[in-house]
């Protein structure tokens, strides 16, 4: 009795329940794929709008690189649609050709700056977005992969629809990510001047331009 008394206290004050310990990692999972999620998709969004608008900086670098102004175009497009693609619910075939599509075009950065011998402060950035995009995938929840939609097309049963569920097409994670799309989107194009004088000065300190416009 004395021995089954000490085993429950030592139980209770130092080890948790395996279905606590596992939804404390799901949670924890979830909140470091909104955080990555949410840094590509600034980058995405801000940079369709650099894209679009053509901002110095933009010329200034595609310039440097070799690539036509008009890539500016197709870059722009294909920001906003991978930021939007990966931010709201469902499509996850989608998804994956987003993830890959933004995996080549930074990862592709980095390359082109290594190839013209620019230094960390050039390739560091895209570098640095591409580790969170593959962050981003890799932690990704189970409802946004393409093995989960499959299986759940096999399960057939009341408990394990009930089991499972659908999070991804209920309302409000349609409301969050749409959301989540607009303030993004707003935080980029009301910081677009600053950034636009910021980047500006770099291309001058890079010797990208001989000195920034008026």
């Amino acid at each position: 009795m004395q021995t089954k008394t000490t085993d429950s206290r030592q139980y209770a004050a130092g080890r948790r329940p395996a279905a606590t310990t596992g939804a404390e990692g799901n949670r924890i999972r979830l909140l470091a794929f909104w955080f990555t999620t949410t840094v590509i998709l600034f980058e995405l969004i801000a940079g369709s709008a650099w894209d679009l608008l053509t901002i110095d900086w933009i010329e200034a670098q595609l310039d440097h690189l070799g690539y036509p102004d008009y890539f500016a175009y197709i870059l722009g497009v294909c920001h906003i649609a991978a930021a939007v693609t990966i931010a709201v619910p469902g499509f996850p075939m989608i998804k994956e050709w987003a993830y890959a599509g933004i995996f080549f075009m930074w990862s592709g950065a980095v390359v082109s700056h290594l190839a013209l011998g620019d230094g960390p402060v050039s390739w560091g950035p895209p570098l640095m977005f591409l580790a969170f995009a593959v962050a981003s995938w890799a932690l990704r929840p189970a409802d946004r992969r393409l093995q989960r939609i499959r299986l759940r097309r096999d399960r057939s049963t009341d408990a394990d629809q009930g089991r499972t569920g659908r999070p991804e097409t209920r309302p409000r994670a349609w409301a969050v990510s749409i959301g989540l799309i607009v303030a993004l989107s707003a935080v980029s194009l009301l910081t677009l001047p600053a950034a636009e004088d910021i980047t500006g000065e770099w291309a001058v300190e890079r010797g990208w331009v001989d000195e920034q416009r008026p």
